[in-house]
């Protein structure tokens, strides 16, 4: 009985997962949320309406996805090593993509300030040849919010570092739950500071090829900053229930990956956008 049981058993390391209805419902939710944002860009009725349904309906099952994911791992012990490097090289291409992202806006942001031209002459004729940036645009100083906000990210690099060692060190939880939760505020205080710095802003996102590079880059990071405290706010609530462990700690560890992302990416952004930039 037993030999016929073991020629069941998979004979590889590999998690092969349960049929799941996710992938498709995430499919149409991201598709509401796209569509409902162009609907409100374009002022068409009730697309804020498809926007919110989009949003609620994406986190939802983000929620109920990654649920699934930390119950495969903690309860039905499918995340062995084979399954837990794989995770790990899935998440770094996915912070490889990110970094995508930010190039094609470093990208247009280099190329509109090291040769400031007229790209599209009628529709921001606040660019002048030559001067960057364009003679309209009051930046903000570098020295000022943005500094203070370098100071919070640097500093939550440092506290996410140790709640990560206090957790492998083992029977520290306490440490782990304290660093957590301030590297959690810290990610709110920044999000906080750059909507008031926003507000003090001198120019809107359609005056020009710099506010436009400006907003992009700043406010996609923000977002970045926004998700990543979301990430670091549930590794503090699965502290809170016990369920972190020096040897099971994936979606922590990802957590504290993608924050030292944000922290880097934060640091090209204040050198070359906010100092050299203006």
């Amino acid at each position: 009985m037993a030999k016929h049981a073991d020629s069941h058993a998979p004979k590889h390391p590999y998690h092969l997962v349960n049929p799941s209805p996710w992938p498709m419902a995430i499919s149409f939710a991201l598709l509401f949320l796209t569509g409902g944002g162009v609907l409100t860009m374009h002022n068409v009725n009730h697309g804020g309406v498809v926007l919110f349904l989009g949003l609620v309906s994406t986190l939802g099952v983000a929620y109920a996805w990654w649920r699934d994911v930390i119950r495969e791992g903690i309860h039905d012990k499918a995340h062995n090593e084979t399954v837990k490097t794989g995770l790990r090289y899935g998440m770094l291409l996915f912070i490889v993509s990110e970094i995508m992202f930010f190039a094609a806006f470093f990208w247009a942001f280099f190329w509109a300030s090291l040769d400031p031209f007229l790209p599209l002459d009628g529709v921001w004729p606040a660019v002048k040849d030559g001067i960057w940036p364009p003679a309209s645009i009051t930046t903000l100083d570098a020295w000022d919010l943005p500094l203070i906000n370098t100071l919070i990210l640097l500093l939550s690099g440092t506290t996410v570092t140790w709640a990560h060692h206090a957790l492998l060190a083992g029977n520290r939880n306490d440490e782990v739950k304290t660093a957590l939760l301030i590297t959690v505020l810290l990610g709110l205080s920044f999000t906080g500071l750059q909507a008031l710095e926003y507000s003090h802003a001198t120019f809107a996102f359609k005056d020009g090829i710099y506010p436009s590079t400006f907003y992009m880059a700043t406010g996609f990071h923000g977002f970045h900053v926004i998700v990543g405290t979301i990430f670091l706010a549930v590794a503090l609530i699965r502290a809170h229930r016990g369920t972190l462990t020096p040897k099971g700690h994936l979606g922590f560890e990802f957590a504290a990956w993608y924050w030292h992302f944000v922290d880097a990416v934060w640091l090209f952004l204040f050198v070359c956008v906010y100092w050299w930039g203006s």
